[in-house]
Parts: C-alpha cells; structure tokens; sequence
C-alpha cells in the first residue's frame, strides 16, 4: 500500500487535536489585562501539550520518509498512535483547568507513556516490514532518546504523587529533547 494517505490522514487528525486544544481556552470574563491571568495554567499546558504534538508530528514526518510503503499492521499502529495523541486535548484541559493538581499529572503521564509506546511499536512495525537492512533500522540503532523517554514517562508517574511540578519538569525534559528532529534519521537519508 502507499503510504501517501496515511501520511495525510495523520496530517489531518493532529491539526484538529492541536485546534480542539486551543478551543479549549475560553476567553477570560473581564476586559482588563489581569483577567487574563487566570488563564496562565491553561496557556502554559496548551503551550507545552501543542510542542509534544508538534514534536510528534515532525518526527511522525521524519519516520515516514524512511518508507516506501505500509500495511496493515501499520495502519493499525499508526491508529493506535494518533488514538493515543487525540486523548491530549481532554488531559491537558483537565490539567490547566486544575493548576497542575496531581491526579491530571499522572493521568497526562500516563497520555504521554501511552503515546511514547505507540509511536515505538509503529517504528518497530515498520521495521519490519522493510526489513533490517532499511534505511529506517539503520538510522534508529539502539533507540536511546525512545528509551529514555519511555522511562522518564514511567519514572514521572510516582513522583507526581510527591509533588506534580516534579513530573512537569521531566516532561519539559523530554520535550527538549525531541525539540530538534532525530538527526539520525536525516543522516540515514543522505547516504
């Protein structure tokens, strides 16, 4: 199969999760500049929810151009990925809309560690079926910036229970991590 309409299906879908997002800061009720203070948490969880979406679609884009074609078991990855992204918008309201309190924390953890595996099986999907001498399996080698943030999303799950802003910094972590697109990948694609 082409991979082309996979590719903009996931387009579309992660422009409409960055757009329900943003639906979900509602204008504040008074017209004076410290009305809009109130809607600081919601920025601030908008803001770095709409950089994980970012991240993710620019290294979904990078992954995709390692490939010539998918099937199946890749749709269904990629579905269970974009499932996992759409279920952003509701944790990230819940989050700002509760200043960062735990419960939204770990549940935005959990998002976030669901997402991470996602995005690792659809990347070991479609290393498989290019096989192992794919442009894809050279360039990801050991995986260590998945790995890591794999763990960093398990790690912050119990330590949101000690304080929330503990597990917001390892999600910044992670964020600045995967703010600058794999190079491996870009590498990969030049030789």
């Amino acid at each position: 199969m082409n991979k082309n309409r996979l590719e903009a299906f996931s387009d579309g879908v992660l422009a409409i999760i960055v757009t329900i997002m943003v639906l979900e800061m509602k204008a504040p009720r008074g017209a004076e500049w410290d009305n809009l203070s109130e809607l600081i948490p919601k920025f601030i969880s908008y803001l770095f929810i709409f950089i994980m979406v970012w991240i993710y679609w620019n290294n979904h884009h990078h992954l995709f151009q390692t490939v010539h074609k998918v099937n199946g078991k890749v749709l269904l990855a990629n579905g269970f990925l974009l499932f996992c992204l759409s279920l952003q918008p509701f944790v990230t309201a819940w989050m700002g809309e509760n200043h960062f309190a735990r419960n939204p924390v770990i549940l935005m953890a959990g998002v976030l560690l669901l997402s991470a595996i996602a995005y690792t099986i659809l990347t070991f999907t479609l290393i498989k079926l290019h096989g192992s001498d794919s442009v894809l399996r050279k360039a990801i080698e050991s995986d260590k910036k998945g790995k890591i943030s794999t763990l960093a999303y398990v790690i912050a799950i119990p330590l949101a229970f000690i304080h929330p802003l503990i597990s917001c910094g390892i999600f910044g972590f992670v964020a600045i991590m995967w703010l600058i697109p794999d190079t491996r990948i870009e590498k990969a694609l030049k030789k």
